[in-house]
């Protein structure tokens, strides 16, 4: 009885891990924002923050370096082959050094909390802000990360920043035979492994958030180069004046 329990388990995990994973993305865009390919327009693109690692068998996510470089590089080259489509100028932020480095690096973590924040409480209603309900209801898309982008290497000669996040936590060994027992036992429904992406347009004289695009069910291995040019073609869906195709979910 116990190994056709086991068997049954294996089987359904099996199931959930092949069958395709429902869209989760959101997509917002300020009102009255518009960017038409060929605008005229510089787009600024600063290096992506990238994490990947494990999920251990608690959840934790435990970083691996050498996942983490080769994601980091395919992204990378991905990211440079899409820039053709994205309808308007695009650029490299310069290297950066000293405090400028720093100040790169804080501003991709903020935008990394920003884009969470608007997934908590913009994108799911129960969620939403008392400071903000008004504007949500009326669907108002209003987030910023305040006018100190200015200040930011490169930003004097463009007009908008492109900045995207990325983590990718696999599933341990031991996550998923967690996977397995918690269906067994209390019938627990217990996830193996995490894969988020946030991609966003900011406006680099105000700060404010034009264009967001976050999901947190990607398609693609980013430690492999096809894997990561999927995953990079999710992440630009939808970007304002580009002519980039939809990518297929996992």
């Amino acid at each position: 009885m116990i190994k056709r329990k086991l068997v049954a388990a294996s089987l359904c995990v099996a199931l959930v891990t092949a069958a395709p994973v429902a869209a989760q993305e959101r997509t917002a865009v300020k009102e009255g924002f518009t960017l038409p390919a060929k605008s005229g327009k510089t787009i600024l693109v600063f290096r992506p923050a990238v994490s990947v690692g494990a999920q251990s068998t608690g959840g934790m996510f435990e970083p691996n370096a050498d996942w983490t470089d080769k994601a980091r590089a395919n992204i990378a080259t991905a990211l440079g082959k899409r820039q053709a489509s994205l309808g308007n100028t695009i650029v490299q932020a310069p290297e950066a050094y000293g405090e400028q480095a720093q100040l790169v690096e804080e501003y991709t973590a903020l935008f990394g909390a920003v884009a969470r924040a608007v997934v908590t409480y913009q994108f799911f209603k129960g969620n939403r802000l008392p400071t903000k309900k008004r504007d949500n209801k009326a669907g108002v898309f209003d987030w910023s990360l305040g006018e100190g982008v200015r200040k930011l290497p490169g930003a004097q000669t463009a007009d908008y920043a492109l900045f995207i996040y990325n983590k990718d936590a696999y599933g341990s060994t031991g996550r998923k035979i967690l996977q397995i027992v918690a269906l067994l036992g209390p019938g627990i429904a217990v996830k193996s492994g995490e894969h988020i992406g946030y991609a966003g347009l900011v406006d680099l004289k105000t700060g404010d958030v034009l264009w967001l695009n976050a999901d947190g069910a990607m398609g693609g291995d980013v430690r492999e180069v096809d894997g990561a040019e999927k995953r990079v073609g999710q992440l630009l869906e939808e970007f304002p004046g580009s002519t980039v195709p939809v990518a297929d979910k996992p």
